[in-house]
This record gives C-alpha cells, sequence and structure tokens, in this order.
C-alpha cells in the first residue's frame, strides 16, 4: 500500500485544529470593546415613529439611503420599524427623499 499524504489547508493550524471563523459582526464587536460610543443605538423607551425625526436621521446615510442592519447593529424588528419610520417621514416630507446629483458644465 501506498501510504497518502494528508493535504494541509489554509485554514489548518499545526497542531490539527482548526482555526475559528470570524464573525460578520467583527468590526462593530471590535469597536465595542474598543469603547468606541455606538451612534447607531437606540436608548431604552425610545419609540420609533415617523414623528420622533432626531432618532430617524441617525439612520439615514448623507445620501439619503436607509442605514442597514447589518452596520447599524438593531434587531429584525427596530429595523423594520425604523424603515416604515422613514418612509412615512418621507411621504410626508419631513425627510427628504434623496440628494440630487450635481449637474456639471463641460
Amino acid at each position: 500500500m501506498v501510504e497518502r499524504r494528508e493535504r494541509k489547508d489554509k485554514k489548518d493550524r499545526k497542531d490539527g485544529k482548526r482555526t475559528p471563523r470570524r464573525s460578520a459582526h467583527g468590526a462593530a464587536a471590535a469597536a465595542a470593546r474598543a469603547g468606541r460610543v455606538n451612534r447607531y443605538a437606540i436608548p431604552k423607551g425610545t419609540v420609533i415613529d415617523y414623528k420622533n425625526l432626531p432618532v430617524i436621521q441617525r439612520y439615514i446615510t448623507d445620501r439619503g439611503k436607509i442605514v442597514s442592519r447589518r452596520i447599524s447593529g438593531i434587531n429584525a424588528k427596530q429595523q423594520r420599524d425604523m424603515s416604515e419610520a422613514i418612509r412615512r417621514a418621507r411621504f410626508l416630507g419631513l425627510l427628504t427623499v434623496g440628494v440630487r446629483k450635481r449637474l456639471t458644465k463641460g
């Protein structure tokens, strides 16, 4: 019989154990550990409503897009409520819908 060599993957360590995978939220977790303030944190008791503009405006980028749940770190129910509140505020004219692109001459 011919002995087969075991193929080592890049993910394998020298001791034979696999390296743990990093979570998708590694940057957010690292920022939290570093003592940075989460700018997207919703204080307890805050109502997510289309009339609460200071809270809603934190979840909109400078281009007028809704910040994704992956970046903001809020849970799914809060993200649905936030998206609905942003849409209602836009419809009523309380928030801008988007940013106009600047026309360049030349």
